[in-house]
């Protein structure tokens, strides 16, 4: 019979196993060297987080969202978000400044779309990752 003292020191001796193991097989004698040359620069970083601010917008998400699917216009993304044409007009121009989508005018309508293969990837790597069952 476990007795609560004898279940916390099996849990905590399991955890102190596996905390020795998991340093043991990450400190094998790994060369950090090559790693320094790998570090993302301080200015690139910056931008980075910058873009990934700006991507912590839940609209502008529905929107590339909608994108990802089909290039549509400001009319047809305002109904579908049910938002005014106006608000969805601000963020595409946002979105445009950061090149992630971009547009072609057909008379006197503006068609928005992804700006390149790489928005639809990234788009599609976090939205896959949102939808993993937690493997831990």
């Amino acid at each position: 019979m476990l007795t609560k003292n004898s279940f916390t020191d099996a849990v905590n001796s399991s955890s102190r196993t596996e905390i020795i193991e998991y340093k043991q097989k990450s400190n094998q004698d790994i060369d950090v060297q090559p790693l320094s040359e790998k570090l993302l620069d301080s200015d690139k970083a910056q931008r980075m987080a910058e873009f990934f601010s700006f991507l912590g917008d839940a609209n502008r998400l529905r929107i590339l969202s909608l994108l990802a699917e089909n290039e549509l216009c400001v009319g047809d993304l305002a109904a579908v978000l049910d938002m005014s044409e106006s608000a969805v007009s601000h963020q595409l121009r946002n979105l445009r400044v950061m090149r992630l989508v971009s547009y072609r005018k057909q008379g006197r309508y503006v068609f928005y779309r992804l700006h390149d293969s790489h928005v639809l990837h990234l788009y599609q790597a976090v939205a896959e990752h949102i939808d993993e069952k937690d493997e831990g």
